[in-house]
């Protein structure tokens, strides 16, 4: 069976970058859904959909920062990879130390972005797989007894 396509995120305030990139990712098997703004990825509310977001770091209103405190403050568990033309090692450590899978700064090479969006969905996939329940006794279990 083959997994369907994942949907990847963009949101970044540069009509040039979202066009770009989601020209990139779906020539790349991804689905891709873009937003301008951290407030109107907000207000779409489309969380489950997401298997990665990238999230530009400086945009106006919420920063990228912002929306990443906001999605774990809601347990929202979507890998995150960082894309800015304006990082610093401060922003990289506060970004990677919350959970972002990656943080890389514009411009980056394809070969990277992909790389790191795979690792992501991999994480993501991973984590939803061990998080839904078996129906199985784990081995060793001792079965229920019926009927005491």
């Amino acid at each position: 069976m083959t997994e369907r396509p994942a949907t990847v995120v963009v949101v970044d305030d540069d009509p040039s970058v979202r066009r770009g990139l989601t020209r990139l990712l779906r020539v790349a098997g991804y689905n891709v859904e873009t937003h301008a703004s951290a407030r109107e990825f907000l207000e779409a509310g489309n969380y489950s959909q997401a298997e990665c977001v990238l999230l530009d770091v400086r945009m106006p209103g919420q920063s990228g920062l912002d929306l990443q405190d906001v999605l774990i403050a809601g347990g929202h568990d979507i890998p995150i990879i960082f894309i800015t033309g304006h990082g610093d090692i401060p922003m990289a450590v506060r970004a990677m130390k919350a959970g972002a899978v990656d943080v890389l700064p514009k411009p980056f090479e394809e070969h990277t972005l992909l790389n790191a969006i795979q690792q992501a969905i991999s994480q993501r996939r991973r984590a939803s797989a061990s998080a839904k329940p078996s129906s199985l006794p784990e081995s060793g279990a001792t079965p229920p007894r019926h009927g005491q």
